[in-house]
């Protein structure tokens, strides 16, 4: 299934629960954000991202550059393992996009501002076979200029829920990125970046090949 019959599938199933005032203000947040245009990004194609110290699951150190290993790379930015949208999204990857991108010798790496820890976690819960690293900061997102945070009644329902995104993230704060999927050289230039500011919406496997073997999407 692609990520959009996923989500159908999801908000399906979620449809039939009453409604409440947690699940209201995430659908407004949506509503808002689904009419933001997308960011100006900081890093055209053809320029290089910057790399970045990031952390492995276990809390290992290590970099972008040394993940792809002199691979050209697919570089996923999720919120985090609390984001119902991100799970789908990751398992989606695991399941129609890593076998084709092993052909091609292409790195797959997934990257979020949460502790490690939690990083283990969206590993684990979703059986993901491919680099899901911790971006203290959101050093990545920083540099392309994707960041954004929840609205107060977004967060305020958060909280309400037991999610603190200041425990959550390394850096202590709320600050999140857009999701979005860059492709990489292996040097780190850009060639390639959807950005969706409503995180209900995600980049589809297909389009990503077609990114890869050079076609326009």
């Amino acid at each position: 299934m692609t990520f959009a019959e996923q989500v159908r599938a999801y908000a399906d199933t979620h449809t039939a629960a009453p409604p409440n005032e947690i699940m209201s203000a995430f659908a407004r947040e949506r509503q808002a954000l689904a009419s933001c245009a997308k960011p100006a990004l900081r890093i055209a194609h053809g320029e290089r991202l910057p790399d970045a110290e990031l952390l492995s699951p276990t809390g290992q150190r290590t970099t972008l550059q040394a993940e792809l290993a002199g691979r050209r790379g697919v570089l996923v930015f999720y919120r985090g393992v609390w984001c119902p949208y991100c799970n789908i999204a990751l398992n989606v990857y695991q399941t129609e996009l890593l076998a084709e991108l092993d052909e091609r010798k292409v790195a797959l790496v997934a990257v979020s501002p949460q502790k490690p820890d939690w990083s283990l976690s969206a590993q684990e819960k979703n059986g993901l076979s491919f680099s899901v690293l911790s971006d203290p900061g959101n050093q990545l997102a920083r540099s392309l200029g994707i960041l954004t945070a929840p609205s107060e009644e977004a967060r305020s329902a958060q909280l309400q829920l037991g999610l603190d995104l200041e425990i959550a993230n390394a850096d202590g704060t709320p600050t999140l990125p857009m999701p979005t999927v860059a492709v990489l050289e292996a040097d780190l230039t850009v060639r390639w970046i959807d950005v969706h500011p409503d995180y209900g919406g995600r980049t589809e496997p297909g389009d990503i090949l077609a990114a890869l073997d050079g076609v326009r999407v």
